[in-house]
């Protein structure tokens, strides 16, 4: 059976591989690392990822890991698939990333085609040249935090950059994409890396529309959720845009893209006051929560307990990168704070006592403050609130919870995109 390798088993590889397994095809996940290789080997997954578990034990037959880079030597494709480490202004660190291409090289057989699935900034593949570019391949990666099964398993399309972009995929890469059942989209190799920025672009260019515009609703007295109906029935902007207004970029891949156009366009000298437009207005987001605290609450008490539901920069992911409640809690040093999330483990360097259970975390609180929209947060009872807190002050800006009970019920309710609720 033809073999398919992945060589970096972080998020993207492990799901990247997992998918593949479910296809049918036999796979062989290389990382350096001896304790991942042999975690994974029992089953182990090192993060969050709804239905990774059981999708990677449905098809442990042909799931292999290994931290043995010989491994890799029958394999007919090799993806580099290691996530690109980024520093919190979003620029990338490709140094692991080079390193870890020179060393599969010298162990692929002579007809292994070698996919650079990680993402690159323009320009980076076709820099490679301790391969034929006649084998070497660049392939886009869309997976979302949270979503990443299910996007690995039935992605939309495949964007695939080559040397030769008329020439025919080699065989046992193409027929792999073909197991996919998705259209696949060949070009060159520079158009393929700014495929993938070109989707995040338009990606941050909703949700700043989506931000800017929930705000004005805010002051002025509309609800921004009613207005996102009449978005999505326009067929130029469609069903699946992201409108909810949220709490700034967070993960890291968004600000990636931004950061690589803004060097790029200072070096060419070429205007990106958009884009900078973009990020002023995401760091601005990322800090409604704390100016609705200080405002409401800590302008008003000296001492208040402060509840704060939630690490992760979002949902279903053990992720904290560039989180927007871990910078809240970075403005609450000194005050009285509990914490909890459902996966992630606060460091020694969060502020505040992480609770054990929601109910822990706002018993005695002054405010409560939802920062991270778990399911689990949304059947948080009406009577369990009061019954918990002290004060009457909610803020949750993914209206996780019922706003109109709450206020009826006496308390005052913070949320994006609509007036606040205050007697």
């Amino acid at each position: 059976m033809t073999k398919i390798g992945f060589a970096g088993l972080t998020h993207l590889g492990i799901n990247s591989a997992v998918a593949t397994a479910e296809r049918g095809w036999s796979v062989i996940g290389y990382d350096a690392d001896v304790e991942l290789a042999k975690q994974l080997s029992m089953n182990q997954i090192p993060f969050t990822e709804p239905g990774l578990d059981r999708l990677a034990s449905n098809n442990s037959e042909r799931l292999h890991f290994s931290s043995d880079i010989k491994s890799l030597n029958d394999c007919s494709v090799v993806y580099v698939s290691a996530d690109v480490p980024t520093d919190d202004n979003g620029a990338s660190d490709l140094t692991s990333i080079r390193e870890l291409i020179d060393s599969i090289i010298p162990h692929l057989n002579d007809q292994a085609i070698m996919v650079v699935l990680c993402q690159v900034p323009p320009g980076f593949t076709r820099s490679i040249n301790s391969i034929s570019s006649a084998r070497l391949v660049y392939q886009v990666e869309t997976l979302i935090f949270g979503k990443a099964v299910e996007r690995a398993l039935n992605p939309e399309r495949f964007i695939v950059g080559c040397s030769n972009p008329e020439a025919v995929l080699p065989g046992a890469y193409k027929s792999l994409l073909e197991s996919f059942n998705c259209p696949i989209l060949q070009m060159r190799f520079e158009s393929a890396e700014l495929a993938k920025i070109a989707i995040n672009f338009c990606l941050v260019a909703s949700i700043s529309v989506a931000n800017a515009l929930a705000e004005i609703s805010e002051v002025i007295g509309a609800d921004w959720l009613e207005v996102v109906p009449a978005l999505r029935l326009d067929k130029r902007i469609g069903p699946h845009s992201y409108l909810v207004p949220g709490l700034g970029l967070s993960g890291g891949n968004l600000e990636r893209d931004l950061r690589t156009i803004l060097d790029i366009s200072s070096r060419e000298d070429i205007d990106a006051s958009m884009i900078e437009a973009w990020m002023s207005n995401s760091k601005l987001r990322k800090d409604w929560c704390w100016r609705k605290l200080k405002e409401r609450v800590l302008a008003i008490e000296d001492s208040p307990r402060i509840a704060v539901l939630g690490l992760a920069y979002k949902e279903n992911t053990n992720s904290t990168k560039n989180s927007p409640s871990l910078q809240l809690l970075s403005h609450l040093n000194g005050y009285d704070l509990s914490t909890h999330d459902p996966v992630v483990v606060a460091g020694s360097d969060v502020n505040g006592k992480q609770a054990e259970s929601v109910l822990d975390c706002i018993s005695g609180a002054d405010v409560l403050v939802l920062s991270t929209p778990w399911p689990e947060y949304r059947e948080l009872s009406l009577g369990d609130i009061k019954k918990q807190m002290r004060g009457r002050v909610v803020i949750d800006p993914f209206r996780l919870l019922n706003g109109q009970a709450l206020f009826q019920a006496g308390f005052e309710y913070h949320a994006l995109g609509m007036p606040s609720l205050i007697h």
